[in-house]
């Protein structure tokens, strides 16, 4: 696992071994088992989560009592609820896992005290963060302006292990369409 957390943060800021060393002893591990909420509505988000294996959803139940499924997660991406993060609000969604998953966690605090040790380790977060945004303004100015059919073509040109792992009716409340026409779609 420390391999693991090595290469991906390598790819964004170089960091020595003993740098690593010091981020892995405050990271903690956890597995969550599929339906597990990492998150709930409500809950002040206090961690963020380095996805080791598995698969998760971050969600919002509307006001007409559906499901909108806002953001997915796997392997070696970050997740956290960065409103909640930051601010020390209740979160307005949840994050859930769809699939056995292993995470390991970082405790806001303790993160905190990194960056004033490993100044790098706060470069290296806000690349992950501005990755982050560039895809929620893609897919908020971009992805959702598309036709159905072409929003669910991007999706398994671009992440087509979605499409083998996650329930067809949560790709159709990502892509903001009805169960039905996402059949209809995979038909043709």
């Amino acid at each position: 696992m420390k391999e693991q957390i090595k290469k991906h943060f390598s790819r964004y800021v170089e960091f020595s071994d003993v740098e690593i060393d010091e981020i892995y002893s405050k990271l903690t591990q956890k597995t969550f088992d599929k339906k597990d909420y990492l998150l709930k509505e409500g809950q002040i988000c206090k961690s963020n989560y380095f996805l080791l294996s598995g698969l998760i959803r971050s969600f919002y139940i509307d006001n007409k009592g559906n499901e909108k499924i806002t953001q997915f997660a796997l392997e070696n991406w970050w997740v956290t609820n960065m409103e909640s993060y930051i601010k020390n609000v209740p979160s307005y969604s949840s994050i859930q896992a769809i699939e056995k998953t292993t995470a390991l966690i970082i405790d806001k605090v303790e993160l905190e005290k990194l960056f004033n040790s490993i100044p790098k380790l706060e470069r290296f977060f806000r690349i992950i963060t501005e990755n982050m945004l560039i895809a929620i303004q893609r897919r908020n100015d971009i992805y959702l302006q598309m036709k159905s059919k072409d929003r669910y073509d991007d999706l398994i040109q671009h992440f087509p292990v979605f499409a083998q792992r996650v329930p067809q009716y949560m790709i159709a409340s990502y892509l903001e369409i009805t169960p039905q026409y996402l059949s209809e779609l995979r038909k043709k």
